[in-house]
């Protein structure tokens, strides 16, 4: 499979990971924790999910350069804030609500899951190949 192959696979898996783990933050942490740690808590650990993705991707193409692996993450970038304004506007949602999620002095962390699925196959490599 070629890198743009495994990249794409790769980022539909983190879909589903991170699609889970959005359901465990509503169902299990948020009755507990309530909506704003709830969120605080799945977003660290989808950043952890996301840095594990791109840990096993770049294990699995010793071969890509550290300036491919920052396009598999802007290609990663691209797609998935496509998909969460995507599914936004579908769910009704306006600009300013999916716009509030990336206030990080209102406590959204979302830019920090943005952040490590744009940095986080580049990232991996450079340590990975110490």
């Amino acid at each position: 499979m070629t890198l743009v192959g495994k990249a794409g696979v790769t980022w539909l898996i983190l879909c589903v990971v991170m699609f889970t783990n959005g359901a465990i933050r509503a169902l299990l942490l948020q009755p507990r924790l309530g909506e704003d740690l709830a969120r605080q808590v799945a977003s660290l650990t989808g950043v952890l999910f996301v840095l594990l993705a791109s840990w096993l991707f770049v294990r699995g193409c010793p071969q890509a350069t550290s300036r491919q692996l920052l396009w598999v993450g802007a290609g990663w970038l691209a797609a998935t804030v496509a998909f969460e304004f995507g599914l936004g506007f579908v769910s009704g949602l306006g600009w300013r609500a999916l716009l509030a999620e990336y206030n990080i002095f209102r406590g959204r962390l979302w830019s920090l899951i943005v952040l490590s699925v744009f940095l986080g196959p580049w990232l991996c490599g450079v340590v990975d190949r110490r």
